[in-house]
């Protein structure tokens, strides 16, 4: 069984990978873990320090091949506001909440909760539910280099 003790960030790597494992959020959040790839070979995820994984991320192996991490289809609230102040807003409420959060320009994707999304609707925003990858917004402590050293795997120039 191939072994992963590091990795290389999101666009870093140019070539296609040899292979795929697909996670969901809460299951990017590693330090050592058997993972099952997609082709149904297994990899031994061993690193020095638990790392918040992104979609694109590539685990490296002894031999040099990677594995590129997908983020898993979820079952997720898409969020809509009525202009870009209310949608700060919304924003605002969330990570009052310290909630895993998508913010892109004109919505955000959260988990599915309910009380959560009463308490939306009650701010007026639209929330309808979606299925699909799920990559919140790396925390200030959750970002590849907050993390401290990872042994000389993690090139400079990545920020």
């Amino acid at each position: 069984m191939q072994r992963a003790t590091s990795f290389k960030p999101a666009g870093f790597l140019t070539d296609a990978p040899d292979g795929v494992v697909v996670l969901p959020h809460d299951g990017r959040h590693l330090r050592r873990k058997l993972l099952h790839l997609d082709n149904g070979e297994m990899v031994m995820l061993d690193l020095k320090e638990p790392v918040l994984f992104h979609h694109g991320d590539r685990l490296v192996l002894d031999d040099g091949t990677t594995i590129e991490i997908q983020a898993a289809e979820e079952r997720l609230f898409e969020i809509r506001a009525r202009d870009t102040l209310h949608l700060i807003e919304l924003a605002w409420h969330l990570g009052n909440r310290h909630l895993a959060t998508q913010i892109e320009a004109d919505r955000i994707l959260i988990q599915r909760d309910h009380v959560i999304r009463d308490m939306l609707a009650g701010l007026g925003a639209e929330v309808s539910e979606v299925v699909e990858p799920f990559q919140p917004v790396r925390g200030a402590y959750h970002a590849h280099g907050s993390h401290g050293s990872h042994g000389g795997h993690h090139d400079a120039g990545h920020g």
